[in-house]
């Protein structure tokens, strides 16, 4: 019982992130306020486990949460609903450069100024989380794509660190994105079916 209460803030964190990926799939715009449940509690949790740019992450999912909110709740009906679309070129090589000052950036501060124990993959997957999330907000299907790589980083983290929870939570994670990725593209082939396009 002990591990439990000592535990119950990750604890907490991974249920709300399962709710918060099965929201995600099926582009419910609940998964927002969901997310921003699941980032208040992961605040706390990898700033004990001294991972501080995922920690630093959660602070940015806080305000993605809403943005996405504002982003997703736009449309009075399902036709007016923001459509998932694909990546274009310009803007992956956009986002491509963005993710790699991104990564520079947090890296060289936890390597100089903080004792994260494994700062390049704490940079690493903060910066492409930063993307993917952008990317979510816009629906833009390759996300997916992002996410089975970071996620799949992010557990071998969690597995070093004894996060076990999370490590679960990320194995769901990594997982799911897959599922999410085909689900997205059928939605996707399927609304440019009915419109036409």
């Amino acid at each position: 019982m002990n591990w439990i209460t000592d535990n119950i803030v990750e604890i907490i964190g991974t249920i709300s992130g399962l709710i918060y990926l099965y929201l995600e799939i099926k582009q419910n715009k609940w998964l927002w306020p969901v997310g921003l449940l699941t980032s208040v509690m992961y605040i706390y949790v990898f700033f004990v486990a001294k991972l501080y740019a995922d920690m630093s992450l959660q602070f940015y999912y806080v305000f993605i949460s809403i943005y996405g909110w504002i982003l997703w709740s736009r449309g009075k009906s399902k036709e007016d609903e923001l459509p998932v679309t694909r990546l274009q070129l310009k803007l992956s090589l956009k986002l491509a450069a963005a993710s790699l000052a991104i990564y520079a950036f947090i890296a060289y501060i936890l390597v100089n100024y903080t004792d994260d124990t494994v700062p390049y993959w704490d940079a690493f997957t903060t910066a492409f989380s930063v993307i993917a999330t952008w990317m979510l907000a816009r629906k833009i299907l390759e996300q997916w794509l992002v996410w089975i790589v970071v996620n799949s980083v992010s557990l071998g983290i969690y597995i070093y660190k004894d996060l076990n929870f999370t490590a679960i939570l990320f194995f769901f994670y990594t997982t799911m994105a897959v599922v999410g990725y085909m689900q997205w593209k059928k939605d996707m082939i399927r609304s440019q079916a009915i419109s036409g396009n």
